[in-house]
Order: structure tokens, then sequence, then C-alpha cells
């Protein structure tokens, strides 16, 4: 009986709350509004947005009073279509609001057409090039929801900076967006740039509904790859749809293979959850970025079950059925307009929808973070997080960044273990030998006087400087196609070739200037220079009094008249017991004295005293025919030095000086070291020098360092020496434009190269070939005219000191 009476009261409320509702659906006044939309419903992309937009209204209409209706209009990616939908919906259906893919362009254009437009709030869902702080003058109920697409291109340089790829090649499709912002590749370039990374090939696709036949147009488009060199493919704009041709051209073309990149941006990335399993076997080893959303909440569940129900039922074809971020975006947008135009009864502008919805809601215009994706079996794997303010973390599940590493520095380590296009396990070179690359112009100073560096033939180009270039190519991490030309001006002449960009480089002894920096960028220095002064050298033979004393060193002869003090001493106490001829002590000075000359006439009768002075004896003998060699040495044969010792005696004699009339020294000497003009001789070859020298038409040469030991290797012994200090130099470099990311490749290779060796050991050998072939046997004497130290009689000195102090000790025992 009780349950029946509890069943009844059930009944009982339901049918009251059912009245109530009914009643107060009667009391609302159920007026029809209209929120237009322009969308692309070709794309997957218009698709989603579409049952999104629906679902929005569908909830907002259930719990109002009032009836929204939503007129779409498709634009079939054509940008008159999108202009001439906005005038319809603005025109005839009276829309409240414009939500959908249309540009700030477009929407300018229709309102030149009707005024009307530009008192209805429009929500642009495209990413914009530069999210504007102000409202457009021309458009000012105009906003774009979109993320700024600035953050796109940070990402995909930060993803090329992660793997130090120096040059890329940039596809995009000439869609309405693109063709509205073209400053899309502009805002890639400084992204690159900042990276250390260059676009180094374009490839402008048509837009997918202008095209007849696309799968032969791509295919045509994607030939004129086949011959370049780089294989970072990075696709920056592009439709889902035209994307799905390109990768199933490119896996038939051989663009999928071990050694090439594809990187996707989000508007490809972000429907991979949606396309057919056929798309995802085309694209294996691809990464790219998807914005990241938190898909753990209730709303977020409950978004998702209704939008796989609806789009099942009006999109039965499609296979795998996930509302994309772009989805979400458009449902959110729309219950802003709707919730906005209820508040404000209807007649809401755009700053009412700032105050009402989207100052609530910081989710459509927040700074995002981004999923690094791999695609890899059926589906994809997700390797990171990417924001523009912390770079990249290893943090896949909340947005609670840890492990940050700056992305604009060395490589962080987080994106290590990536499935590459054909299986590749290690990090692809991202080039290959390309046919069609276009060739570098790089000069060589063929009027070079020092032909050690560069040598220029009529059927090649060789020298020092060019085997360094050519090992410091070797370590590039790309292909560089190069060919040497020839330049038959000055130095100064060649530097300015590249930086009127007539040269893309100059390859050479070319030195680092101060004021060539103004006009060109360096590489890293390969050899240390100075400026050196070469002089001839004059003879100082010596007729000094105390001539002899140069045979040994200071320490030398102080050591052997100790040592004789000390061994004479010994046999004295020794011998002054037995022998009256040594008892006094003016006889043991005598003894010293004679002893050298082995002219003693004191016999020594002691076998203690004659133990001592043995070796001593034989000390005297080894040390008086070494002092006697060394003095006639120094008597006979002439000791030189340079003629001149400094600049300034140079200056002071109003001395004529030479110097290799292409390079900068000329006006380095009159600069800087205040030489007077005409006292300065332009010399031209490298054998002049020595002829100038005889001649007496110079006083002095002035070489750069590295120059002066290839000079003084072959000339040497030709009466010439260095002489002065050295005034420090940049070094020699290679010569690049401003702004060439090859300069700082180069000089990344420079580094290697002398690192390993191979630029010493290169250095070495021209040297070594220099000084084998420039003196005969004759000039080949020694120059050496240092005395003698003790050291060769070390040992010697030695026993004789031991064998005199246990002499000593045993006599007085």
């Amino acid at each position: 009986m009780s349950l029946i009476i509890c069943f009844f009261v059930l009944q009982l409320l339901t049918w009251s709350r059912v009245l109530l509702a009914h009643e107060s659906r009667n009391n609302c006044s159920r007026s029809i509004m209209s929120i237009g939309a322009v969308l692309d419903l070709s794309s997957q992309m218009g698709k989603h947005q579409k049952i999104a937009m629906q679902i929005a209204l569908q909830e907002f209409n259930r719990l109002s009073c009032s009836k929204l209706d939503l007129k779409i209009k498709n634009s079939h990616r054509n940008s008159a279509n999108a202009v001439a939908s906005a005038l319809d919906l603005a025109q005839r259906k009276k829309v409240l609001a414009i939500i959908g893919t249309i540009t700030h362009n477009e929407a300018t254009l229709a309102s030149e057409f009707n005024d009307t437009i530009k008192d209805i709030p429009i929500l642009s869902l495209i990413s914009p090039i530069a999210r504007s702080k102000q409202l457009s003058p021309l458009l000012p109920q105009f906003i774009q929801v979109g993320h700024d697409i600035n953050l796109h291109m940070q990402c995909i340089a930060a993803i090329v900076g992660e793997f130090r790829w120096r040059k890329v090649t940039v596809i995009y499709e000439l869609n309405n967006l693109f063709s509205s912002d073209p400053g899309m590749l502009l805002d890639l370039t400084y992204a690159l740039r900042h990276v250390g990374s260059e676009i180094d090939n374009h490839l402008p696709l048509p837009s997918l509904s202008s095209l007849s036949d696309p799968k032969s147009t791509i295919e045509s488009e994607l030939n004129r790859l086949k011959n370049k060199s780089n294989r970072v493919f990075l696709i920056v704009q592009s439709s889902l749809e035209l994307a799905n041709i390109l990768f199933e051209k490119a896996k038939q073309m051989g663009f999928m293979e071990k050694g090439c990149v594809w990187i996707i941006p989000d508007g490809i990335a972000g429907h991979l959850d949606s396309v057919n399993p056929s798309v995802i076997i085309n694209m294996q080893g691809v990464i790219g970025f998807k914005t990241h959303f938190m898909e753990t909440s209730d709303a977020l569940r409950r978004f998702k079950f209704k939008f796989r129900r609806r789009f099942a039922l009006e999109f039965p074809e499609e296979e795998n059925i996930n509302p994309s971020f772009f989805a979400l975006q458009s449902y959110e947008a729309t219950l802003a307009v709707a919730q906005a135009a209820k508040e404000s009864e209807w007649k809401f502008t755009l700053e009412q929808l700032f105050r009402t919805n989207l100052s609530r809601n910081r989710k459509l215009q927040q700074s995002p973070t981004f999923n690094i994706i791999n695609v890899i079996g059926k589906s994809y794997r997700e390797l990171a997080l990417w924001s523009p303010a912390l770079g990249f973390s290893k943090n896949l599940v909340t947005q609670q960044l840890t492990e940050v590493m700056k992305t604009n520095t060395a490589s962080t380590g987080v994106l290590s273990s990536v499935y590459w296009p054909g299986g590749l396990q290690f990090v692809p070179k991202g080039w290959t030998h390309g046919t069609e690359e276009r060739t570098l112009q790089i000069g060589v100073p063929a009027k070079s006087v020092f032909h050690q560096f560069v040598k220029v033939n009529n059927t090649s180009i060789t020298g020092f400087s060019i085997d360094i270039f050519k090992a410091a190519v070797s370590n590039l991490p790309y292909y560089l196609k190069y060919t040497f030309v020839p330049f038959n001006g000055s130095y100064d002449e060649m530097v300015k070739q590249v930086y009127n960009k007539t040269l893309d480089a100059a390859v050479g002894d070319t030195s680092i200037m101060a004021y060539r920096y103004h006009l060109v960028d360096f590489s890293q220095p390969y050899v240390e220079s100075g400026l050196d002064m070469v002089v001839r050298e004059q003879s100082t033979k010596s007729k000094e009094t105390w001539i002899f004393f140069d045979a040994f060193t200071k320490e030398m002869w102080l050591m052997l008249v100790a040592l004789h003090i000390f061994v004479g001493f010994v046999v004295w106490l020794i011998e002054r017991q037995v022998n009256a001829e040594l008892k006094g002590l003016g006889s043991m000075l005598w003894f010293l004295v004679t002893v050298i000359f082995y002219a003693h006439r004191e016999q020594i009768k002691s076998p203690l005293a004659r133990t001592v002075l043995a070796p001593w004896l034989f000390a005297i003998y080894i040390a008086s025919g070494t002092f006697i060699a060394s003095l006639t040495s120094r008597m006979t044969i002439s000791q030189l030095e340079p003629s001149v010792l400094d600049i300034q005696t140079l200056q002071e004699r109003n001395s004529p000086v030479g110097c290799d009339g292409n390079s900068f020294i000329v006006n380095y000497l009159t600069d800087v070291l205040e030489f007077k003009p005409e006292n300065i001789r332009k010399i031209n070859s490298l054998r002049d020098y020595p002829e100038a020298f005889q001649n007496k038409d110079i006083e002095a040469a002035f070489f750069v360092s590295p120059h002066a030991k290839v000079f003084l290797a072959k000339y040497s012994c030709h009466g010439l020496i260095k002489a002065g200090n050295t005034f420090r130099l940049g070094g020699f470099g290679f010569v690049f434009p401003k702004g060439s990311i090859l300069a700082t490749d180069i000089s990344e290779a420079l580094l290697k190269v002398i690192e390993n060796g191979k630029a010493e050991q290169l250095e070495t050998d021209m040297l070594s070939i220099e000084g084998n072939a420039s003196c005969s046997p004759l000039e080949s004497k020694t120059k050496d005219g240092s005395p003698t130290g003790f050291q060769p009689f070390l040992v010697l000195f030695c026993i004789c000191f031991t064998v005199a102090i246990l002499a000593l000790l045993y006599n007085t025992i």
C-alpha cells in the first residue's frame, strides 16, 4: 500500500514540473534571431566548425526563451564567395553577428560594398599574423579569435633549431589566408634566423579549389624539389585535404624515405584524430604541433559525445569522428556571441561581447601551448610540450611545464626519441646532393703575392687557404655547391664585391680588419695574424777585450771556479801531510793555476790525492776543449743581428720600406704607424723582396705574420731576419655578406678543423715545403751563438765533487 502511495506522489511531482515548464515557455516571447557563419564546408575543419556551432546554439536555445538560428554560408575556399556570403548575411539575413573563417581583408572588402557590415560584430576564427591591441578603424566590430600565427612560426623554428638544420624548404598553399597575410613568411624568416637557420627553397601550391587535377599538379610541383639538395620540408599553411594529396604523392616520389624531414602545422596536426587510416600511412615519421587543451573535464566529455553523434548523422562517410581544437574554438565563440546577445537584449556591440563573455573566458585569446607530435603506426605519439615563454618540456600530462630549456641555444634533448621517415633512428642530415642548386660564386685573389696561400692556375686553384676552406665545407651539416672565381683586384675591392652581392663570399688570405667589418661578416679566424717587420742581418763580429767570457755562461764560469778551488783544496789537505812542496798556502794557489794547463811541477805522492785529481783533470780537459771551440767560433764566424731594431729607427732615418701593394698594409703603415707615403714601396712579387734588399731599395719589409713565416722559411738563408715587435691583428678569415648564416656555419666548421689538428698539419706541410726548397748546404750553417752552459758537464762535475767529498771524509777520519 505504501509503495502505491509513493508512486502516485512521484507522478504528481513530475506532472507538476512539466506543467510549470510549459507555463514558463508560454510566458516567454519566442523571438527568433540569427547568427551568420561563413565556413568552408568542403574541408574537414569547416565540417567540424559547423557541427560545433550547431551544438552550441542547440544548448543555448534549450535554456533560453528566445531562439537563435544559425545561417551558414559555404565559401568553398574562395575569397570572392566569402565576401559575397558576408554581404548576403548582413543584407538579407539580418544576422546579429558573423562567425567563421573570414579574413580581415575579406571583411574590409565587403564593407566597401555595404556599410551595414561595419556595425555587425565579426568573429574571425583564422589565426592572424599579428594580434592588434586596438580595433581596426575600418572595421571597429572585427575581432580575430584565432591564435597569433607568429606563435606557430616560432614553434616551427623551435623544432628546426632543436635539430640544428641550417636550411629548410617552405611549402604553403596559396589560399585566402596566405594571400591576405603574406607576412607569415616574414615571421618565419625572423624566427628561423633566431635559431641559426634560413629558408633555402619555396614551394607555393595553388589552392585546392582552383585545381582541376590536383594530383598531377602537386606531382609536377614536387618534381621541382627532386634536384634540390635540401630535404627539410616545412608545411606552414595548407588545408588538410591538400596535405593528404601532398603526402600521398611525396611517398610515391621518394620524399618520405630516409634522410627526409617533414614538419606539419596545427591546421593539419590538429585533425589527425579525425582522418582516415590511409592518410596516416602516408605520413609515417612526420613531426608537427597541435594546440594543447585539457580533455578531462565533464563539459568536454559531454561536448565530444554530442559532437560524435551529430557528426555521424550528418557525415556518415567519415570513419574517425573526434572533435578538433578548431571545433571546440567554434563552440566557445558561438556560445559567447549568443550569451552576449541575450544579455544585451539582442542589440549588442563588440564591446558588450568583451565585457560579458570574452573577458571572463580567456581561453579564446590566451597564449597557446602546443603538443609536439610524431606520426607513427596507426596514429601519433606526443613527444613534448612547447610554449613561447617556456620552450620545450617533457611534461605531457599537464601544463605545469617543468625541466624547461631554451630552444635558441644548444639542443635540449627533449625530442630525442623521434621516429623519422624511412624508419631512421637518428636525426637526418636534411640534405642530399642536388643537381640544380644555385652555385655560390666565391672570389679568390688572383694577384696574391703569396701563392702558398692562394695559387690560381689555368686549370686549378690551390693553396693553404683553399685547403682550409675545403676542409671546413666537408664539416658542414649540409651540401654546399660553389665555384671559385679569380678576382684580379685588391683585397679591399674583393671585399666590396661581397658587400655588393656580386660575389657570394671570398676565400683567401684576407685579414680581418675593423674597417672591413662595417661592410661584411668574417668567419672565425683560421690562422692567427699580426704585422711583422723583416730586415737584413748584419755582422757583429766582436773585438771586445772580454769576448772570451762569452764562451761559457755565468753559471758555468761560477761552477768551474768553485769546483776547481774545492778540488785543489782537498788535494792540498791530503798532500801537505806527505809532500813538503805543498805545505804552504801559496804553493796551493800556484798549484791551482798550473794544473789547469797541466804545467804543475809538484809531484802528487798520496794515492788518495791522485784519486781526487784524476777525474778533475779529465773534466778540465773536456771543458778546455769546449772553451777553445766556442771561442774560436766566436772569433772566426760572424754573429748576426738585425740591421734595424725597431720602427722608430726607420722613421728617424726616413728609410724606404716595402709591402704588398694589394693588401691593407699600405694604409696601415701610413694611417697607424705614420710612415710617409713616399717612403713606401709596393712590391707585387715574392721574389722581388730579396732583390730590393740587395739593391738597398728598401731597408725593411712588412708582412702579416703568416706571410712572414712563409717568407723567412724560403729566404732566411739570404741574410733576412724578423725584427721589432709584432702588431697584433684579427687573423685570416673568409668573407661573407652581412647577416649570412653561412658565415656562422663555416666558423663552426673551422673550429672543428682547428681542434682536430687538420689546420696545423696543413700549415706545417706548407712551411716544410718552402723550408726544404730554400737553403743550400753552404747556407745552412748554424747561427746559434749562445754561450755554453753547465748542463752538458753536470754528470762529470757531480762525479768529481762526490770523489772529492769522499776523499775529504776519509782523510779527516
